[in-house]
């Protein structure tokens, strides 16, 4: 009974070999895919992108485990895996022009507060899609933004403009005027309440 269940989880159907090079196969055409198509797959921007990428698994996973459910079977594709990303990542690491090429180069998408269409077109991004990123950064508009920029893994880095020392005088200013006026206001309401209170005392059979 053992021996059956043991065999039933770790029988190989298919050749090791074969096992080993199914996930790397795919691994490497998935790369070369998202490469292809583009960062705002990565970006995840809208439903249709998160669709895709949730997708990709079931639609890959026959090509990388054929036709095995067996541990070892799972156990040698996780390994290949992590193999070839490993061996991948320090290829990269040391031939930075060869990183650049797979990985490819940021896009800039708004400098000093004027969008760039070519870029937002170069990325198939609409406005609407770039004020949601900016939304999400907690900036209203595009005009405060000094400069936007889509990075190669699909994260959006955004530089908020600073305000010039004058405005910030000007802010400070009218932060202070508000708190006076505030207080202004407390100090005629507690004068006015005192008076109120020194009147019914004034008054006879108080």
């Amino acid at each position: 009974m053992i021996h059956s269940v043991l065999q039933s989880m770790f029988h190989l159907p298919l050749p090791i070999l074969e096992k080993i090079l199914r996930p790397m196969i795919v691994y490497l055409a998935l790369i070369g895919f998202l490469r292809m198509f583009g960062k705002r797959e990565l970006a995840q921007l809208n439903p249709f992108d998160l669709v895709v990428l949730l997708s990709l698994s079931n639609t890959v996973q026959n090509a990388m485990i054929g036709d095995d459910n067996s541990v070892s079977g799972g156990i040698i594709g996780a390994f290949s895996l992590l193999a070839v990303n490993w061996v991948l990542t320090r290829v990269l690491f040391h031939v930075p022009k060869l990183n650049e090429t797979l990985q490819g180069s940021s896009t800039t998408l708004i400098t000093d507060g004027a969008v760039d269409y070519a870029a937002l077109r170069s990325e198939t991004l609409t406005e609407d899609e770039l004020l949601s990123v900016l939304h999400k950064q907690g900036v209203d508009t595009v005009e405060e933004v000094r400069r936007c920029v889509l990075e190669p893994n699909g994260t959006f880095f955004v530089e908020v403009l600073k305000p010039s020392d004058e405005e910030e005088e000007v802010s400070e200013m009218l932060l202070a005027i508000r708190k006076l006026t505030d207080d202004v206001s407390m100090l005629r309401e507690e004068l006015r309440r005192r008076d109120t209170d020194r009147g019914k005392r004034e008054l006879p059979g108080t």
